[in-house]
């Protein structure tokens, strides 16, 4: 079984870099299943019905989200329909959403979990291992994957070495820099962070002048998301479907050309 894994898409920039990248890659790994984090897609923040709707016309099989999730007030007229989204399953508002769906992918029950980290994130109600403990014991699945959205690479990694062999890929997300860490931990396919989707020349996906003057000038700024051409970012991951191991993985960062900055 093949799985692609893509990084937070952010704004029309990521939308569009999506877009275009991914064709391209169908031909070359020939993914049996795609999720991308999204709680960036709208604007940096959030995400709508119909950017929710494009993205799963485009081949994406499942949509990941994080602390955004809540960003745009839309997400409340759709979620609950969202038979595609997964939502971190530690975040208030609880009530909201699910937050591990189970897909059937070359006639393998496949889950795929949303959680987020606790350093340095808000919002957050319980421990990521904690709740994957209880998810674990409530859902059955041949294969589980998980997207860790949090701030530090040690979390995540702890995370992946307390779960590997019982989860069968652990993805980060949320910082939007792109990680040179992964690796199969017992059989899992890991990696601190996928990356992002957005602006090449940007911070983070946001307009650079903009936050520089938050850092320089101590002003609150508006979240401009920065425009051009975009990086793509993700994970490609190959698992036996007999022993239910990764046995190969590899990271890919796609960069704009002919970029001056």
């Amino acid at each position: 079984m093949n799985v692609l894994f893509i990084g937070d898409i952010v704004g029309k920039a990521g939308r569009l870099c999506v877009k275009e990248q991914l064709p391209k890659l169908k031909e070359q790994y020939h993914p049996d299943l795609i999720i991308a984090n999204g709680e960036n897609a709208a604007h940096g923040k959030g995400i709508t019905k119909r950017i929710y709707t494009e993205l799963l016309d485009q081949g994406i099989d499942m949509i990941t989200m994080g602390n955004h999730t809540f960003s745009k007030n839309d997400i409340y007229t759709f979620i609950h329909e969202a038979d595609r989204m997964v939502r971190p399953a530690n975040m208030e508002p609880l009530h909201y959403g699910v937050s591990t769906r189970v897909l059937e992918v070359k006639g393998m029950r496949v889950a795929i979990s949303n959680l987020c980290g606790e350093t340095f994130m808000n919002n957050v109600v319980e421990s990521p291992f904690t709740c994957m403990e209880r998810i674990l014991e409530n859902v059955k699945a041949d294969l589980h994957f998980v997207d860790l959205h949090g701030e530090t690479t040690s979390e995540k990694m702890a995370f992946t070495y307390h779960f590997a062999g019982r989860v069968h890929a652990v993805v980060g997300t949320h910082t939007h820099v792109q990680t040179a860490d992964e690796r199969i931990v017992y059989g899992a396919a890991a990696i601190s962070d996928l990356g992002m989707c957005g602006a090449y020349t940007s911070v983070l996906g946001r307009d650079v002048k903009e936050v520089i003057t938050r850092f320089t000038e101590a002003v609150k700024t508006r979240y401009t998301v920065a425009e051009g051409p975009a990086i793509f970012c993700g994970l490609f991951v190959h698992f036996d479907e007999n022993s239910k191991r990764a046995m190969d993985v590899e990271r890919i960062q796609l960069r704009p050309k002919h970029i001056e900055e």
